[in-house]
């Protein structure tokens, strides 16, 4: 699974996003920094009354972030479907709908971790309650303008998707994360694109390179110095130089660009820090974020 976007009316402002999924996949982290970039958030509003909600801010100027989920009185599937249909075609609203999802194992210990119950789970396992909800949400995810897998997300990329998305000052910014990886945690559910820099030499087999990483000036000279690391890059630029407008015409706001090591401590590092420089001399947005040794540039 990976973050997916469908375009929706990138060229104005959106006047409501729906925020939906899996319980405990950071709806409520959606929903504050929506608020935080100028949303009016509202959660678990029961169905029946989000147009007459939406009504009542047709003349104040605020965009509203509606929270949805299995707990909001009237729910089902249907129910969402019908209320963006008539938001949107009633209303002439133009309606975002966002679905948070997390990996099974991860909502459980996410649970488990906090004590907190399961709204589907009362007297059964956490995890009967999950693969319950899942069974009844996912029907949403298929339809969602923007799916959202927290899973290995920290908490600080999920705000930093939502805000390059949804910043209803910066809508019409394209922004660029490249992020940093170890293969043997998985590569980033959100990553467009991914390139595995495994062919380059390993400066953990270096003793005094092992402790540091690829945002230290001897570790990236030591990267440099392998003969297929300058070919390899100017490839790597040349590939990405004419994608780039090509995903901006096709509407695309966000763009993650995943980078992957071994231990995503040293090569990834040090080829992300340097593709995100050339993609800001290239004049381009760029957030540059290093999963594994939880720095963010």
């Amino acid at each position: 699974m990976t973050e997916t976007s469908k375009i929706f009316s990138l060229n104005r402002s959106t006047d409501v996003v729906i925020v939906t999924g899996m319980s405990g996949a950071g709806k409520s982290t959606a929903l504050k920094t929506l608020e935080d970039i100028g949303f009016e958030a509202v959660d678990n509003l029961p169905l029946s009354l989000v147009a007459d909600v939406v009504a009542t801010r047709r003349t104040q100027g605020s965009a509203l972030a509606i929270g949805v989920d299995i707990r909001t009185r009237d729910f089902a599937v249907k129910a969402v479907y019908s209320e963006i249909d008539q938001l949107t075609t009633v209303s002439d609203k133009n309606v975002a709908l966002i679905f948070l999802d997390c990996d099974n194992e991860i909502l459980r210990r996410r649970y488990s971790e906090t004590r907190r119950r399961h709204p589907l789970a009362m007297d059964r396992r956490i995890l009967d309650g999950i693969v319950r909800e899942r069974a009844l949400v996912s029907p949403l995810r298929d339809k969602a303008d923007l799916v959202i897998d927290s899973t290995m997300l920290k908490i600080s990329q999920l705000k930093n998707i939502l805000i390059n998305h949804f910043n209803q000052s910066e809508r019409s910014t394209f922004v660029i994360t490249v992020i940093s990886f170890s293969y043997r945690h998985g590569v980033p559910r959100e990553s467009d694109l991914v390139f595995d820099v495994r062919f380059l030499r390993n400066p953990h087999y270096e003793n005094s390179l092992r402790s540091r990483t690829g945002l230290d000036f001897e570790v990236g000279e030591f990267v440099k110095s392998d003969c297929s690391f300058e070919v390899f890059f100017n490839n790597l630029t040349s590939l990405l130089e004419p994608l780039l407008p090509r995903y901006q015409n096709e509407g695309k706001s966000y763009l993650t660009i995943a980078v992957g090591c071994t231990g995503g401590k040293h090569r990834s590092v040090f080829v992300a820090k340097k593709l995100g420089e050339w993609l800001r001399n290239s004049g381009e947005v760029v957030n540059i974020s290093h999963r594994e040794i939880l720095t963010e540039a």
